[in-house]
């Protein structure tokens, strides 16, 4: 195939990434805004509200190491596809725990809502198979972004969505579940269908056609563990991920309590949500765009800059809606950028063709572990404390990606990529 070739399919695979991230965003984004919610409603307490959303963060997790297995042995397109079907059907689990006001269905369904978050996580790997060596950021940046058009949608909608539902006798917060039954179910459909030819396979048979063994091409290599031990790099763009949203997720995960605790009605904790996710993904292109241009070092040091800024303003805001608040949560997001974009082009550059789909889920699989824990300690810490403190131990795990900047920083400006 000729580079003009490759050049087009490239062009293509992320113009269907792009679509279907902006569907996955509506169905990721609305259960995430009301989840907590849901659950301090059938619990009738604040204590443990935040387990659901682990849940759904640990769902994640699992996912994304099943996704990138899958991906490995059949493609992209079949293991994305598989990972929002099965969000579905969490999203119809939540919807029947909202009506029984079952705990229990609330976790099975947030559980596998969160492959649907892997789904949308693992996207951004695929938009780097065919992408040239100095364009992986670009590439990776511009599929995380596309998800702001479903994922600032979605939130707003869930005022409308809620009032839907109680209209045919469902109750409210069951409304932004049907949401993401919509949303995952035709980024599923989407995908099955559009993304052909696959890149990862394509890829494959590329570096096959360029001298490379087309057996090794085709399955890793070695344990995802054994690789990043011999990519050290790796190692850094692993901690740099796990760091930034682990402080992003247990923030925002407890943020609607916060708001609701003041007074703050549905339609403005949705607002807040969608702040926060606009700055998650509108600027991901110009993240891209430095990562490629001023350095990985350079975005880390500033995300982590920005995500420190992020939680002291945030921790300081009163319960109920504020302009500190919504502030707060739209730099949180827009750090947490920083840190996926910089850290997930490090990883991808740092190891081989082979090994990259299976390394890629270790590294959400280690992301997910840790945001889900900080997520299960929310509940119990702003209950304990107040989220002000909540806030202080979220800048802790910020300045984990500081130390990673320093401490990587030999290797991530004078080890060369490994070899596709």
């Amino acid at each position: 195939m000729s580079a003009d070739s490759t050049a087009l399919v490239q062009r293509r695979t992320v113009g269907s990434l792009v679509a279907s991230q902006a569907l996955g965003g509506i169905g990721v984004s609305t259960g995430i805004a009301v989840i907590v919610l849901l659950a301090e409603d059938i619990l009738g307490s604040a204590d443990l509200a935040g387990l659901p959303q682990s849940a759904q963060v640990f769902g994640s997790a699992a996912g994304a190491y099943a996704i990138a297995a899958l991906s490995s042995r059949q493609g992209r397109r079949i293991g994305l596809a598989m990972g929002y079907g099965t969000g579905a059907v969490g999203a119809v689990l939540c919807i029947l725990a909202a009506a029984m006001s079952s705990f229990s269905l609330l976790m099975i369904g947030a559980g596998l809502l969160g492959c649907a978050t892997a789904a949308n996580s693992q996207a951004r790997f695929a938009a780097t198979d065919l992408a040239p060596a100095d364009g992986r950021g670009r590439a990776l940046s511009i599929v995380v972004w596309a998800t702001t058009v479903g994922a600032v949608l979605g939130p707003n909608l869930v005022g409308w969505a809620g009032e839907g539902a109680a209209a045919v006798g469902l109750p409210e917060l069951s409304g932004a579940f049907i949401l993401s039954l919509v949303g995952t179910g035709l980024a599923a459909g989407y995908l099955h269908w559009r993304l052909r030819p696959d890149p990862l396979l394509l890829a494959r048979e590329l570096a096959a056609a360029d001298g490379d063994s087309e057996e090794s091409m085709a399955t890793p290599k070695r344990h995802a563990l054994a690789v990043l031990r011999d990519h050290p790099r790796a190692i850094g763009g692993m901690v740099a991920v796990a760091a930034g949203h682990a402080t992003m997720v247990s923030v925002m995960v407890m943020t609607p309590l916060h708001m609701d605790h003041g007074g703050a009605d549905l339609e403005m904790v949705g607002f807040v949500i969608s702040i926060h996710v606009l700055g998650m993904f509108a600027f991901a292109p110009l993240v891209g765009w430095c990562t490629d241009r001023i350095g990985q070092r350079a975005v880390l040091l500033a995300g982590a800059a920005i995500l420190l800024t992020a939680v002291a303003m945030a921790g300081r805001s009163p319960e109920g809606a504020s302009a500190g608040l919504t502030l707060g949560l739209f730099l949180l997001g827009l750090g947490w950028s920083c840190t996926l974009v910089a850290g997930s082009t490090v990883l991808t550059e740092s190891v081989p063709l082979a090994d990259r789909p299976t390394v890629q889920g270790t590294s959400d699989l280690v992301t997910g572990v840790c945001a889900g824990l900080g997520g299960a300690s929310g509940g119990w810490i702003v209950a304990t404390w107040g989220f002000d403190m909540l806030n202080v131990l979220a800048g802790v795990l910020a300045l984990a990606v500081v130390v990673v900047a320093v401490a990587v920083r030999r290797l991530i400006t004078t080890v060369e990529p490994a070899e596709v």
